[in-house]
């Protein structure tokens, strides 16, 4: 089914409720065998949409996913790419932070070995 259908559905169901209303309104003095099928009729003709749009809508949702899905498999490899090259730069900041971290542990070693005072003899012992 094309999803043009709905509307033709939808066109279709509007015309036979305007042509059920105008018979019931024109015809007052209806017996109620008469009433009742004009109203199992329109509840017929809801239905009838209602089945029409449901299956349109499902297979909406069919193409839908069918595109997602496709979409999904052409970009896997430029996301695979992203996620290497994404690895390769965590590695490489990982890196560049641990060789920092050990330049300035050496800084403030050799800083604190500066300024700490070593006697030159050693301390008396009481």
């Amino acid at each position: 089914m094309k999803t043009s259908f709905v509307p033709a559905a939808a066109a279709a169901s509007v015309s036979i409720a305007l042509a059920l209303a105008a018979a019931a309104h024109a015809q007052d003095a209806q017996t109620s065998d008469t009433k009742t099928a004009i109203k199992e009729d329109a509840k017929t003709v809801g239905h009838a949409v209602a089945h029409s749009a449901r299956t349109v809508g499902h297979e909406v949702a069919s193409k839908s996913r069918e595109a997602g899905h496709a979409v999904a498999e052409k970009t896997r490899p430029a996301r695979e790419a992203i996620k290497k090259d994404s690895v390769k730069a965590g590695h490489a900041v990982a890196d560049g932070a641990r060789t920092v971290g050990n330049a300035v542990k050496e800084g403030a070693e050799k800083a604190k070995a500066s300024v700490s005072h070593k006697p030159d003899e050693p301390q008396p012992k009481n």
